[in-house]
């Protein structure tokens, strides 16, 4: 019997010594023992099936080798090694919990703003590690007894960039009625625009103007390069306008040396759609603005372009708007503050400079597409009241805050 074994292939001999039912008894002792015990049932049967042996537990049984020799050393020498469990330290929460740091996140995330300085790329957030652990327990339906403490929480949203703080810097400058009313609105917009399939959420916004020339940025370069004195004129000045997919961390960014009016941000929009298109084939889209000069709920033109980008492109559009001097919770802030940190320190002499440097930064690991546009952009176009009443009944104002959410879709009485 022996020598007809032998003269099969590895994988049919193993087979032959290593029967299913006698497989299943040995992996089903092998996992209830622990320590020196289960080290020394794998050596003694080691031993009872000769040479190769070892070879063939770990392919057949996917015992590991180096568990096998140290049972064969306690086997021959009769000592046994002392098993420092405790030395290995406690899993982590996640380890237990797998879903833990998402739902940590999903909870904090909608309600943490970047440090309106641009300064550092942290998150603030107005929730606790206490609130955070109430949360967990009533929206997210864990069993008291299984959730981590308070403070491993609150290790847990330091992990993940989230600062419980009050800071003096992040507050806002006013606070109207409605900022409530207005905040819970957009979360749970912005909520169910995640979960959902066919709904896909943007978050769009421009930055400060960025000046084009030999100007140090914070006082010094990396470089060493010598800076000019900031009072001169720039050569150039370029705004950046982005817009985020805050559920895919994707963004994308459109430089312009013209003013960014409304036709400017839809034309951009305009641009991104036949990728959205092809990638989510969206039937609604939900976008986060704050209420600017040129994106306003009120702004004429803004509306116009909303209203016919609908009609163009047979897809829904939600307007979200955040409440006034609360813009930094807006998505695409956290973008600007990683980006101004990216160059931070960096000569930006040159317009392919600055789209050079853009392109380079990393948010989440990923990174952005960037393009500069040429075109110039008139300002202060606007519609006269009457046309102005036309594209208003095409639109629908949730009712006590008109201004913050619109509603524009395909079909319509």
């Amino acid at each position: 019997m022996n020598r007809v074994v032998d003269n099969l292939p590895k994988e049919t001999k193993y087979s032959a010594r290593f029967p299913d039912r006698l497989c299943d008894t040995l992996t089903y002792a092998s996992i209830h023992l622990k320590g020196a015990n289960r080290r020394m049932f794998m050596a003694e049967t080691i031993c009872s099936i000769g040479k190769g042996g070892q070879r063939m537990a770990e392919k057949i049984l996917g015992w590991n080798r180096g568990t096998i020799r140290k049972g064969m050393h306690e086997l021959r020498s009769g000592i046994h090694c002392v098993d420092n469990f405790s030395g290995r330290g406690r899993k982590a929460s996640e380890e237990h919990l797998p879903d833990l740091l998402e739902d940590i996140t999903a909870i904090v995330k909608p309600s943490s703003q970047t440090d309106p300085t641009f300064r550092t790329t942290k998150l603030y957030t107005p929730l606790t590690a206490k609130n955070v652990h109430n949360r967990l327990f009533e929206q997210k339906k864990y069993l008291e007894y299984e959730l981590p403490t308070i403070r491993t929480i609150s290790t847990k949203l330091n992990n993940l960039n989230f600062h419980p703080q009050k800071v003096a810097k992040t507050k806002p400058a006013k606070k109207i009625k409605e900022t409530d009313a207005i905040f819970q609105q957009v979360h749970i917009i912005n909520q169910q625009a995640d979960e959902t399939d066919g709904i896909l959420r943007l978050s769009m916004d421009s930055k400060a103007k960025v000046n084009v020339g030999p100007f140090s940025r914070r006082g010094k370069s990396r470089q060493g390069e010598k800076a000019a004195d900031h009072d001169y004129e720039p050569k150039d000045k370029l705004t950046p306008f982005g817009i985020f997919l805050p559920f895919y961390d994707e963004s994308f960014f459109y430089f312009t040396q013209s003013k960014v009016t409304a036709d400017f941000m839809i034309d951009c929009l305009q641009c991104l759609w036949p990728m959205l298109k092809q990638r989510f084939n969206p039937n609604t889209l939900i976008i986060n603005l704050d209420n600017g000069p040129e994106n306003n709920s009120h702004r004429t033109q803004f509306v116009k372009r909303i209203v016919d980008f609908v009609y163009a492109n047979a897809v829904n559009i939600k307007l979200a708007y955040y409440p006034p001097y609360h813009s930094k919770y807006n998505p695409i802030e956290r973008v600007w503050g990683v980006l101004e940190n990216h160059w931070n320190g960096e000569i930006l002499y040159s317009i392919e400079k600055v789209l050079g440097l853009a392109r380079t930064m990393t948010y989440n690991g990923i990174n952005p597409v960037v393009e500069l546009i040429e075109k110039n952009y008139p300002t202060g176009i606007k519609l006269d009241k009457k046309t102005m009443n036309g594209y208003e009944k095409r639109i629908v104002r949730l009712q006590g805050l008109e201004r913050w959410f619109v509603d524009v879709p395909v079909l319509w009485n």
